[in-house]
């Protein structure tokens, strides 16, 4: 039994029902002599009991059976079956997704002003206003009636990837109101799954003009069976990285086997030199570091004395160390396929610093400036012929992402985009004979491109229809970073997206006012329904724990429930 809690009531709040006629016969309705609803309840601002005195319809001719008809204001003071006002749940709530705070943290900011403990703030943050916020989500099917009515429904799907086995999660967006339509989780990715996750939709009867998505294999023929008569597509950041995929294959090979070419010729004088190397480098604070010289530290840095006191030696040393710590730099470049590849800009910045070295060696032959020319010389001419082959496919596909970005151009159809993307790729078959590598590389891009094909060019003909949909990409990156901030541990921001992910993408109001007004006019049943489906999805991690003690508990229960059960089989 729980225990009851020690408030003291300092305001009593009596609401009457505000309904005048009955909402089944229209007759007026008759006030009631007895309260209803009677709870104490915990606002932001004081204690107060309220409780509402209800009206009944006693005409004889009123259908169904007789009810009394509650208060609206008082069902907007706190929920149903809850002792703690709205305003305290949106404030939870609020401080947790907006100001990304700890639990703890605002506890110790609620305990001034309301008698509550860290867990039930966390319990009203899971189990009240998530449910409240999906709720109210639901409060807009007007609007997407009436954006369906008007231009059609335009949806963007996408999935977060899964997590060692588990569900996976995905969500579907209206992107013309950013309502979120299903968010929820697949067991499997098969043609089933997603025709059970999509239907729901199409069985809402509006219409949807286009939905935009990556090219998952069951995915497309589920969107065609439930949306027939739709557009579908495919996002185009996605296209480039599969086209993309053997080009920066082979550019971070090049990469490697350039690294090693030219430490092999000039590891030693990359190697920064110390005089005490005590590795610890710049240091600030009450007690900071000293200041050393560039040459000391073997790394260039701003001079800290005046013109006048530098030497042309000094001068020529930090040049030096200057283009050594350039090429040490360019050897640590990562790539971004598809088209930042790593591989390829080493080479052709270190083809910068060669020209640049060959200059200073014709003016001077500085012995360290020599080996760097001799060495990089080497190292570009080995790796010259992979480095055209990787700069023709580079190119390619920087051509077709031009072609496709509608940016900067004049309006164009999608047969129009087609026909020029199209020639294009007929240039890169006719390019691509030259080498066995350019092949492969332009073999890949064309196959790849008929495959993508038949969505990549609704978004020209569709208004609202985006190219890519790596919105939702980042929203997932998003709420990933928000449970990172407010658990401190990656492996509790994991745990929460699987078992409250769906409830957290979905985007709250933009005040704190507009929240609780929001969700206190969330209908009590509609709320006590999410609530259930809450509490069903996290049944299924009743089990997953690590600890010892809350394992072995669960175990023992589960014995005991087994031998509370008649035998089937036998002793």
């Amino acid at each position: 039994m729980r225990t009851p809690k020690d408030l003291d009531r300092t305001v009593s709040t009596i609401f009457t029902c505000e309904l005048e006629t009955c909402p089944r016969c229209h007759h007026p309705l008759s006030e009631a002599h007895y309260l209803n609803g009677r709870k104490t309840v915990q606002t932001m601002f004081q204690v107060t009991t309220i409780a509402y005195r209800p009206k009944v319809c006693v005409h004889p001719e009123c259908a169904g059976a007789p009810r009394a008809f509650p208060s609206a204001a008082w069902q907007r003071v706190a929920p149903k079956h809850s002792t703690y006002g709205y305003d305290v749940i949106a404030q939870i709530g609020w401080e947790r997704q907006k100001g990304q705070a700890h639990f703890d943290v605002i506890q110790a900011q609620l305990a001034a002003r309301v008698d509550i403990s860290e867990s039930h703030v966390r319990y009203l943050y899971h189990c009240q206003y998530l449910p409240l916020l999906a709720c109210h989500e639901r409060t807009y099917l007007g609007e997407l009636k009436r954006v369906g009515a008007s231009t059609g429904l335009v949806l963007s799907l996408d999935g977060l990837m899964p997590v060692g086995g588990e569900p996976q999660l995905w969500v579907v967006r209206e992107l013309q109101t950013g309502r979120t339509l299903r968010s929820g989780w697949l067991l499997r990715q098969d043609e089933t799954a997603f025709i059970e996750f999509l239907q729901p939709i199409a069985d809402l009867g509006l219409p949807v003009t286009a939905l935009v998505s990556d090219k998952q294999v069951a995915l497309v023929p589920a969107v065609a069976r439930v949306f027939p008569h739709s557009a579908h597509g495919f996002c185009h950041v996605h296209y480039f990285k599969n086209a993309a995929e053997p080009v920066a294959d082979a550019d971070e090979a090049m990469k490697k086997v350039l690294r090693q070419e030219v430490r092999a010729d000039l590891g030693e004088l990359l190697r920064p030199k110390t005089l005490e190397n005590t590795g610890v480098l710049t240091v600030t604070g009450l007690v900071p570091s000293p200041v050393e010289s560039s040459t000391s530290t073997g790394i260039a840095e701003p001079p800290v004395t005046s013109a006048s006191a530098t030497t042309p030696a000094m001068e020529r040393e930090r040049i030096v160390q200057d283009l050594l710590h350039r090429v040490r730099y360019l050897l640590t470049l990562k790539g971004r396929p598809p088209f930042r590849l790593a591989g390829v800009e080493t080479y052709e910045r270190l083809l910068e610093v060669k020209r640049c070295v060959a200059q200073l060696v014709r003016y001077d032959p500085e012995p360290r400036l020599v080996q760097v020319l001799h060495g990089l010389r080497r190292a570009l001419q080995v790796m010259r012929r992979d480095y055209t082959e990787l700069r023709q496919a580079a190119d390619w596909l920087e051509h077709l992402s031009d072609i496709l970005n509608p940016d900067g151009k004049p309006a164009r159809s999608g047969t129009d985009v087609q026909a020029e993307w199209q020639a294009y790729l007929d240039q890169i078959i006719e390019e691509s004979q030259v080498t066995p590598q350019l092949l492969e590389f332009g073999s890949k891009i064309v196959k790849v491109s008929k495959s993508y094909a038949p969505g990549l060019f609704h978004t020209y003909d569709v208004p609202g229809l985006p190219r890519t949909n790596n919105d939702r990409e980042s929203e997932f990156r998003d709420v990933t970073r928000r449970l990172l901030s407010t658990t401190g541990q990656v492996g509790a921001a994991k745990r929460l997206l699987l078992r409250e992910g769906a409830w957290e993408l979905i985007p709250g109001p933009a005040s704190l006012s507009e929240t609780i007004t929001a969700i206190s006019h969330v209908v009590a049943h509609d709320w006590q329904q999410e609530q259930q489906r809450v509490r069903a999805h996290r049944q299924r991690f009743r089990l997953h724990t690590r600890s010892p003690q809350q394992s072995q508990a669960q175990l023992k229960q589960l014995v005991k429930r087994w031998k509370a059960l008649p035998t089937v089989n036998g002793p």
